[in-house]
């Protein structure tokens, strides 16, 4: 349990140094990319450099789950973007935090972990709490939903792939998982700063490694979570418990007032959490 509490405080860290970097930040994808390489530092710190590509059974597997755990976690703020240029900011963070379902279901079909009913009714709570928080009177309209489904199922790959690899992968090579992973979304993340012609500036690079550190724990621990606990606790968990912590910190340190449907999705997600874990 202490490897998913410390996961949730490092993704919660990450929501709270991107809403400061809203502020300072012109250049997205320069501050992405600035994230990634210190996330790379990161995992080459853990690995060591002589200890890149080691000769352990299971490196190909590891290096091919890596690279398509790199392209998802690109891939999903590309689509983020672009379907909060189309469908607005609502929509698309309701979906994007919907991803959760995706490693659920692989880890119900694919690895037999089947819920318990209280586990059921937590998740279902989870779910609804989610759409709820993400709640406005006046929502955009759905104009790209096949850019909404997208976003769900590469956004919740990304965080589905630590249970691939947990399940198949050689746990001895988990830091090389990692490596694999954020070089893979650092070169795309360049080639798309290229592309768009972004310069960096200091306010990029200083939120870039203020994210990224905490980003690269967030995942280290998320994957230790699952060495331990069941990923039908582990994801909805790590979901709902994320929001909770940054929406106190929006409270407490941004001045953010809460409606009444967002205090009550924030009991509901309580309540969830405590099913969850029965």
């Amino acid at each position: 349990m202490l490897y998913l509490l410390l996961a949730i405080a490092s993704s919660a860290m990450v929501s709270i140094f991107m809403r400061l970097s809203k502020k300072y930040v012109s250049a997205n994808e320069g501050m992405l990319a600035v994230n990634y390489l210190a996330c790379l530092a990161v995992s080459v710190y853990y690995t060591g450099i002589t200890n890149l590509f080691p000769l352990k059974d299971g490196v190909a597997l590891t290096a091919g789950l890596g690279l398509i755990n790199g392209f998802c976690y690109l891939g999903s703020f590309v689509l983020l973007n672009l379907n909060i240029q189309k469908n607005g900011v609502v929509l698309s963070s309701t979906f994007m935090k919907l991803g959760l379902l995706v490693p659920m279901v692989v880890s119900i079909c694919l690895f037999g972990e089947i819920p318990g009913p209280l586990q059921v009714i937590g998740f279902v709570v989870a779910i609804a709490a989610i759409i709820l928080i993400n709640f406005e009177k006046e929502q955009t309209s759905m104009q790209f939903k096949t850019g909404l489904i997208l976003l769900l199922l590469v956004g919740g790959s990304g965080d589905g792939m630590s249970k691939v690899f947990e399940e198949l992968g050689n746990p001895a090579l988990s830091p090389q998982f990692l490596l694999y992973t954020f070089a893979t979304a650092l070169l795309l993340c360049l080639c798309l700063t290229v592309i768009r012609k972004q310069r960096l500036g200091l306010a990029e690079v200083l939120f870039g490694i203020l994210i990224g550190i905490p980003n690269y724990f967030s995942a280290r621990f998320l994957l230790q979570s699952l060495n331990a606990l069941p990923a039908i606790i582990v994801y909805p968990t790590y979901s709902v418990a994320t929001i909770v912590v940054v929406s106190l910190a929006g409270v407490c340190f941004f001045r953010e007032r809460l409606g009444r449907r967002q205090k009550v999705a924030i009991l509901a997600i309580l309540a969830a959490l405590v099913l969850l874990n029965l």
